[in-house]
């Protein structure tokens, strides 16, 4: 299952996307995040996993827009997109 955190304004869409099928929750996307956006939690999509998932904190769901963009638009792969060895995380922009 596809989770999606953010938001959709006139702007564009804001969303972080992980992939609850391949997140395994090693953590490996949270030290290299500079704005402290995710967060290891139980995976809430599938309540009998075992293992836990990478999430997008509650208070940066709603200004992804900013709170990422010291990451993007130079062209690179955001650095938690290139933490996960296993393809889990996604953005929309």
């Amino acid at each position: 299952m596809i989770a999606n955190y953010g938001y959709k304004d006139g702007s564009g869409d804001f969303f972080i996307s992980i992939d609850t099928d391949k997140c395994n929750g090693c953590g490996d996307c949270i030290p290299i995040c500079p704005a402290n956006v995710l967060e290891i939690r139980d995976n809430e999509f599938d309540p009998l996993a075992e293992e836990k998932m990478a999430a997008v904190k509650d208070e940066h769901r709603k200004k992804l827009k900013y709170s990422c963009a010291p990451c993007k638009g130079d062209g690179k792969p955001l650095p938690c997109m290139s933490a996960c060895e296993l393809n889990a995380i996604t953005h929309s922009w």
